[in-house]
């Protein structure tokens, strides 16, 4: 398996949104595909290949300011949930945005999925929201060289 940048507009951008489609939208009843997606074409994409160049992850890195960076949309396939598949696109994903010189990550998680990014060092900053429906909490984390 391999963590690779995706380019915006490209055939592995187009697996990569049906991917986010099937895992964040579909079983809410929305489509990804109803959103404006011209708005990801600033934004850094990573996905997650088997050795066959099968997509099976993916995530969006969100430049907000030099060093700090929003991480969204992180999807993985249903197939290979908890199999460790969303901490590696994570953890690699961190490193090469480290090596970007982001050192600030934020992100809306789920409520449901909390316990993973607690694993992954990341911790909660505010309260409780609601966003496309579902409760979400901000969380953070910052690394150091």
């Amino acid at each position: 398996m391999r963590v690779c940048e995706i380019g915006y507009g490209s055939d592995e951008y187009r697996e990569e949104c049906l991917l986010r489609d099937k895992v964040l939208r579909e079983p809410l009843g929305l489509s990804l595909f109803d959103e404006d997606l011209t708005v990801e074409d600033s934004q850094i994409h990573f996905g997650l290949f088997t050795d066959e160049q099968i997509l099976i992850a993916c995530a969006i890195g969100v430049p907000l300011h030099e060093s700090l960076v929003k991480i969204r949309q992180v999807a993985v396939s249903p197939e290979v949930q908890r199999q460790g598949v969303g901490a590696r696109l994570m953890t690699e994903l961190e490193h090469e945005l480290f090596r970007r010189g982001f050192r600030h990550f934020t992100l809306h998680v789920r409520l449901a999925v909390k316990g993973f990014y607690d694993a992954l060092g990341y911790v909660q900053v505010g309260s409780e929201f609601e966003e496309v429906g579902l409760p979400h909490l901000k969380m953070s984390k910052h690394l150091e060289l």
